[in-house]
């Protein structure tokens, strides 16, 4: 493993990651979000969690970027399948609208995909001579 490229692909994907959860969450998916604002935090509250939010989006790169690199490669998109069976159960034990359901299904596998392409294109694997 190549730590150097490791550091830098883990790097670039936090940072796709967050500003993507920013536009697809934070302005795409807004309107949803207020429709059903009881379920979420106080905006003063989300915001005293905030250091936690970019924790979580900083171990989903780490973790990502660590499967990427050593075992899932171009299959990336898995894991926004795998994503999309949190959101279903998430669904099936919150009260969610089936269009917040459908929307978090294509941020993921885009996200994902995305992220995929990014590390890959940092992270290629040496052949061998």
């Amino acid at each position: 493993m190549d730590h150097k490229r490791g550091f830098l692909a883990f790097i670039v994907a936090f940072v796709f990651i967050f500003f993507f959860g920013y536009l697809w969450h934070g302005i795409l998916m807004k309107p949803m979000y207020m429709a059903t604002s009881t379920l979420w935090r106080p905006e003063a509250e989300f915001q005293s969690h905030f250091p936690t939010l970019i924790l979580g989006h900083a171990i989903i790169a780490f973790a990502f970027t660590g499967l990427y690199v050593s075992k899932i490669g171009i299959n990336s998109i898995v894991l926004g399948i795998l994503a999309c069976g949190i959101n279903t159960i998430r669904f099936a034990v919150e009260p969610l609208t089936t269009n917040m359901l459908w929307m978090w299904f294509a941020g993921d596998l885009i996200c994902f995909a995305i992220m995929g392409a990014l590390i890959g294109a940092i992270y290629k694997p040496s052949t061998a001579s």
